[in-house]
């Protein structure tokens, strides 16, 4: 009878399906229901402070626009990895430029000129 001592390999499927799975766990946490709520709290809060004038404009601004960023994270992904594919596709050979159908004339030269004698005294 021989006992087999195997040890298994670091990166095995179920290892990965539990890496996956805490990984989109972490994701609907912080674009899901909770996140929404904190950012709603959060941004009256710096309303009310900037109200209050305790709390400069500038910072308040850097807290809306990363509530903006983290609940479209995935959206903005999506935006990435799309322009990613298009960028790797083949170029598409363009056509000659199209033609105007009426070109416009040249326009007459002008004889006025606002700058001269600007800087001369008129007496």
């Amino acid at each position: 009878m021989t006992v087999q001592i195997g040890y298994a390999a670091p990166f095995e499927a179920s290892d990965l399906l539990a890496v996956e799975s805490g990984v989109s766990w972490l994701v609907a946490l912080l674009t899901g229901n909770l996140a929404m709520g904190l950012s709603v709290l959060s941004v009256a809060v710096i309303g009310l402070l900037m109200l209050g004038g305790r709390l400069p404009v500038r910072d308040g601004l850097r807290v809306v626009l990363g509530c903006f960023v983290l609940l479209s994270a995935p959206v903005i992904a999506a935006a990435f990895v799309t322009a990613g594919q298009e960028i790797g596709q083949a170029p598409s050979s363009p056509g000659p430029p199209p033609q105007p159908a009426n070109p416009r004339e040249d326009l007459p030269p002008s004889a006025f000129d606002p700058y001269a004698g600007a800087s001369l005294r008129q007496d």
